[in-house]
């Protein structure tokens, strides 16, 4: 069956439907959760799920693909399907979404003439790359050959950053001349600016916001006289930015203002229905008047939490959607067991610098290079280079430092240059004879919306002490993926960055979230796996464990601490979001 529309509906086999649809990404959620949080929007009376496609996770080296464990989108989409449910997909290549440099993979930025969502030969080059391994496995699951997906987005709130309708053109072609046969729209702001750039004529148009649904739906009547009108994104939450207050909405609130969406006789997507979590350094950042990184959890304040368990929001949805459709016979959970698991004392440590050369492989340049130029994705980068004295005191000057980054002098920390300011310069004074610079730059996420989207990391132009320019730097790019190489030594607590260790026994694998009391800034990890960014400004207080990652007994956990260390974690069950 082929997805439609006339005057007023949507038709599937020519017959009226309201799509009723909620977000879950399933590049957010462990596999072993798909069908339970499908089941879950189900229960709600959708009947539809939605999904981005992050391309910087499925392409992460150019020509290299991965479509396996919790990137199987096909999994994924089977799953839906086994629960009789439709699916939309964005494949972007762009998708915002709060996502490391919205989905676009960071390999792109390594070219300094790439221009970014537009006809640029070498962006089409490699969106056409992509395209030819993911839209393969998406035709055979569309409706019109029995499977569940009726309707494919053409890029996403195109409008928002550009008006290039050559480029937006080559997108549609690029489906179609790959097999795709189904429904294709667009989702914008609805806004006469945004609605002239982010589409086609002829495409579907349909709107993204979280409240005021006549004004907002009158205005996409204004470029879409005739058609069935949809919100593509119902805003019913907001994700987090560290150091910034947790976004909560009141759960009747959120409910009137769907219902209002659907007392206007329209289809809706609520996003997000499930947020999930930006593992390891997937979260992506914004950027107005500062730089804004996005928090490790994807909660987003949703009807269903991070853990999957509905909230309060839920079951007031849950009363909308009664109002407006028939709810199935399904038995919802109020709330999953979780592991409690207490105290894990941190025994063992591993100072990061002095164990530089077994994490990494270093490359040497005059002038520092970007992570990107390094051909890293994610994680941190050491600038190393040799000064020579004497020198009188001059500030060390980062051109342009992306984001976060310790000066080391001769192995002693000198301070913190930050991307937003607001730190204590660093000045250094320089004696006689050689002395060692170290500055180890993190990148806290890529701008993923707006006008700033070429974020390379690291440091991208230049190191300066004073007005001189510093050259000949030995790089350590650090995506700190496998720890394995480290060598453990009983605890002592370091005063520059270092890695902590600790074990403890789990009876039953149950999901546990894991606080971190008195410790800074840094990355934590579970059995090998980076749950994610942690730091101390907050609101994030603990970070989601999913159950499958534990195992029978003995469990590891690891912290790197690039700061002040606390003495242990601990696993609780429940979340502190701030």
């Amino acid at each position: 069956m082929r997805l439609t529309v006339d005057d007023r509906d949507f038709l599937l086999g020519g017959q009226p439907i309201r799509l009723l649809s909620g977000a879950i990404h399933y590049f957010r959620v462990w596999p072993t959760y798909w069908h339970d949080r499908l089941l879950k929007l189900k229960a709600l009376g959708l009947n539809t799920v939605e999904t981005y496609v992050p391309w910087n996770l499925h392409e992460p080296r150019p020509g290299e693909f991965d479509f396996e464990g919790i990137l199987d989108l096909v999994g994924f989409l089977r799953t839906a399907q086994e629960l009789d449910l439709m699916a939309i997909v964005r494949p972007g290549p762009y998708i915002c979404s709060e996502w490391d440099f919205g989905g676009l993979p960071a390999w792109l930025l390594a070219d300094r003439s790439m221009r970014l969502r537009c006809a640029h030969p070498a962006y089409l080059a490699a969106v056409d790359r992509f395209f030819d391994a993911l839209i393969p496995l998406l035709a055979p699951l569309q409706s019109t050959q029995g499977g569940p997906l009726i309707a494919l987005q053409v890029e996403n709130e195109y409008g928002s950053y550009g008006n290039d309708k050559v480029y937006l053109q080559h997108i549609e072609d690029g489906l179609r001349a790959r097999g795709i046969d189904s429904f294709l729209l667009t989702s914008d702001g609805a806004s006469d600016w945004m609605l002239e750039g982010g589409t086609l004529p002829h495409l579907h148009k349909t709107a993204n916001f979280g409240s005021d649904a006549a004004g907002q739906f009158a205005k996409l009547r204004e470029w879409q006289p005739a058609g069935p009108l949809m919100c593509c994104e119902f805003w019913n939450g907001w994700f987090d930015h560290f150091g910034e207050p947790h976004h909560a909405r009141d759960p009747e609130d959120a409910a009137r203002a769907m219902d209002d969406i659907l007392s206007a006789g329209a289809s809706l997507n609520v996003y997000m229905l499930h947020g999930g979590t930006n593992f390891g350094y997937t979260g992506g950042a914004n950027h107005t008047e500062a730089y804004q990184p996005t928090i490790s959890s994807y909660d987003y304040d949703a009807a269903l939490d991070e853990a999957g368990d509905p909230t309060p929001k839920y079951w007031a949805f849950r009363r909308v959607m009664a109002k407006h459709t028939t709810l199935p016979d399904i038995d919802v959970c109020p709330r999953a067991p979780k592991g409690a698991y207490g105290r894990a004392e941190l025994t063992e440590t591993a100072p990061l610098l002095p164990q530089i050369d077994r994490l990494s492989t270093p490359t040497q340049s005059a002038a520092p290079l970007c992570m990107e130029e390094l051909g890293q994705n994610f994680g941190f980068v050491l600038y190393r280079a040799t000064v020579t004295g004497p020198r009188e005191e001059a500030e060390v000057h980062l051109q342009e430092v992306h984001d976060r980054a310790q000066v080391f002098l001769d192995g002693e920390y000198r301070g913190v240059i930050w991307r937003n300011g607001g730190e204590e310069p660093v000045n250094l004074t320089i004696g006689p004879g050689e002395h060692h610079l170290d500055i180890l730059v993190e990148g806290m996420g890529r701008v993923n919306y707006g006008p700033l989207l070429a974020d390379r990391k690291g440091i991208t132009e230049g190191i300066r002490l004073g007005q001189q320019f510093i050259y000949g730097w030995t790089h350590y790019p650090l995506p700190l993926d496998d720890l394995s190489p480290l060598t453990w030594e009983p605890r002592t607590d370091q005063t520059g960055p270092a890695f902590y260790r600790g074990s403890f026994s789990v009876d039953k694998p149950l999901d546990t979230y894991v606080a971190l009391p008195g410790f800074t800034k840094g990355l934590v990890y579970v059995n090998g796996f980076n749950l994610g960014r942690h730091w101390a400004i907050g609101p994030q207080r603990t970070w989601y464990v999913p159950g499958p990652l534990l195992r029978t007994g003995r469990n590891e956990v690891v912290v790197l601490e690039l700061h002040e260390p606390g003495e242990s974690v601990e696993f609780r069950d429940t979340a502190d979001l701030g």
